[in-house]
């Protein structure tokens, strides 16, 4: 008991280290990865929408994809994508901001809205093509 009190630190690193070794194991399923993105955008014809700022966008971003900031998602989603059963692929840089694009897009009544999970990251890294705006 005295190791644990005196070595309070290291138990804290430890406890620290294993949870953000089952963090992407846990976050997993959250979103779509890659290459269910492309089966969608191929076959469903899957509407792309990035929601990162205009600046994050032009630097890079999926081809196809349109953009529309998450700070005008709820009204400006309809004007956008106005088949509600359509399905919808929110993107951003790391996945955060397209998993609540896509929450709130459900919340719309847009009941096929998804989100890319690992974001343009996960996109790139696996070999996907992007453009530049």
């Amino acid at each position: 008991m005295n190791f644990l009190i005196d070595n309070w630190m290291l138990l804290a690193l430890a406890l620290g280290s294993g949870f953000a070794l089952l963090l992407p194991v846990l976050t997993k399923g959250s979103g779509l990865d890659p290459q269910t993105m492309v089966q969608l955008m191929n076959r469903e014809k899957a509407v792309v929408i990035d929601v990162c700022e205009p600046d994050e966008f032009a630097r890079g971003h999926v081809i196809g994809a349109k953009n529309l900031p998450l700070g005008q998602l709820e009204e400006k989603l309809g004007q956008v994508v106005k088949n509600k059963s359509a399905q919808v692929i929110m993107v951003c840089q790391v996945g955060a901001r397209s998993s609540r694009a896509a929450a709130a897009a459900r919340k719309l009544g847009y009941d096929n809205a998804q989100s890319l999970s690992g974001g343009l990251r996960a996109w790139t890294a696996a070999s996907m093509p992007t453009e530049k705006a």
